[in-house]
């Protein structure tokens, strides 16, 4: 079988550097390296001790060529990453020497690991539970310090601990109810259901409080998706600019210089915003310019927060009035640009929009800019950041979370609506199950195979 294959992959960047490392993990993972290494004075890897290191090459067995100089560590299972033996090659970077390394440890009996494979063999051994094997991944996506730490602390086990505490309360109501429907003839059918709706109220309680953090969860793993829109030649790459602090988007005075939309993305407070320069939207005949204003269209209905921008040296047209009518039931950030201008703007014409959302910049000069961030923090985080507080970061989580608190609100109504109560434990072991998914007891292979793909080889 596959799963008991020894593996091996490139555990490095792809590319030129210092070091590349070729990570190797199965039962045959010792006897393979040792069969292409040849250490300092013509030490083999026999009697390498775990947790040690040695110097030598990888050669090709064919010739008995050297192929580069490296250092190999070992860590013996149990005690490694994988629960396995695991070696790992340190090479010099660069493809061809990482590659032809590779390459040897294949012909010499590992396979190439799929995506995810290392850490998917952690999961299977019992090393680490589904949600902190996701959380590998999440660190290595990281793009701010907060939602690296947010992700850390998912690795330690944080949801884990608490889905489990979960679990086992809805365990121990399932055992009453079935202790009850055992013994009928103590009548105790009553005095139980009372007991029960108490435990599984306060058991929704608790998954509803979780949920209500998965939202801002969301953000400090996945960003805010912000997209700048508003005619041409308001200041939008301006305003990229200012934001990211680099000249990446051109800036001039002729309309239509963005034709296609431009991806950045910063942190406040820790947080990742994807910000999204797009195309001036108009009305042109221009047949590229075209495309990139019906891109900007879609990325606004995709969008966490638009920016919207008006040039405040210019009245309204019926442009900026069709893209407020667009904005106006989304979240939104209303920017009145080139204020060290004169003001030619009516602002009765905005009366549709929140005033306070509605903040004079000026882009080039740099004006305004931390209003835009604060503003921000206060519409996704009340103002203050507080990861700590936020336990679920991860949209399949809350998925599995909102189905349990369903499934008590179900066993609720069975045991309120005077329904036989083994019934209810139908749905309370189904909410049971469906935490489950969570940490990885109780789901099926194929979800666990596709959670694996998203990983990269070498993980």
């Amino acid at each position: 079988m596959k799963e008991f294959d020894t593996i091996a992959a490139v555990a490095t960047g792809i590319g030129e550097g210092g070091i590349s490392i070729i990570r190797v993990s199965g039962d045959k993972a010792l006897k393979i390296v040792s069969s292409v290494f040849i250490g300092k004075g013509g030490r083999s890897l026999e009697d390498i001790k775990s947790y040690t290191m040695r110097y030598g090459y990888i050669i090709d067995k064919e010739n008995n060529e050297k192929l580069d100089e490296v250092i190999v560590s070992y860590m013996k299972g149990p005690k490694s990453f994988t629960a396995e033996d695991v070696i790992e090659v340190n090479c010099h970077g660069g493809l061809v020497a990482t590659n032809r390394i590779l390459e040897e440890i294949v012909r010499s009996g590992a396979r190439i690991a799929e995506p995810g494979e290392f850490t998917k063999r952690a999961f299977l051994n019992g090393r680490i539970d589904l949600s902190q094997a996701e959380a590998v991944i999440d660190i290595i996506r990281a793009k701010t310090e907060i939602s690296m730490k947010s992700a850390v602390m998912q690795a330690q086990g944080r949801i884990s601990q608490e889905i489990n505490k979960i679990r086992n309360k809805l365990l121990g109501v399932i055992a009453h109810i079935e202790a009850t429907v055992d013994f009928p003839e103590d009548d105790l059918e009553e005095i139980t259901g009372q007991k029960v709706k108490i435990d599984i109220k306060e058991i929704k309680q608790y998954i509803d409080e979780i949920i209500a953090t998965a939202n801002e969860g969301k953000i400090i793993r996945e960003g805010i998706n912000v997209v700048i829109v508003g005619k041409p030649n308001v200041g939008k790459s301006s305003l990229l600019n200012a934001l990211i602090m680099e000249n990446k988007a051109i800036v001039t005075d002729v309309p239509g210089t963005t034709r296609d939309v431009i991806e950045e993305y910063i942190s406040i407070g820790g947080i990742p915003l994807k910000i999204i320069d797009t195309a001036g939207i108009r009305d042109t005949e221009d047949t590229v310019e075209k495309i990139g204003v019906e891109k900007s269209k879609e990325k606004m209905e995709e969008a966490d927060l638009i920016i919207f921008m008006l040039d405040n040296s210019r009245e309204l047209d019926d442009e900026d009035k069709s893209i407020i009518k667009k904005i106006k039931d989304k979240k939104y950030i209303v920017l009145l640009n080139k204020v060290d201008l004169e003001t030619k703007l009516d602002f009765n014409q905005l009366k549709d929009l929140n005033k306070d959302n509605i903040i004079e910049i000026s882009a080039l000069k740099g004006m305004g800019i931390d209003n835009i961030k604060n503003i921000i923090k206060k519409m996704f985080f009340n103002g203050e950041i507080r990861p700590s507080e936020v336990l679920v970061t991860n949209s399949r989580h809350k998925e599995a979370l909102i189905r349990a608190s369903e499934k008590c609100d179900a066993a609720l109504k069975t045991l309120e609506g005077g329904l036989p109560i083994d019934l209810a434990s139908i749905d309370v072991r189904s909410a049971w199950e469906n935490l489950g998914q969570i940490t990885g007891d109780t789901l099926e292979e194929d979800l666990l195979d596709k959670i694996f793909s998203e990983f990269c080889i070498g993980k």
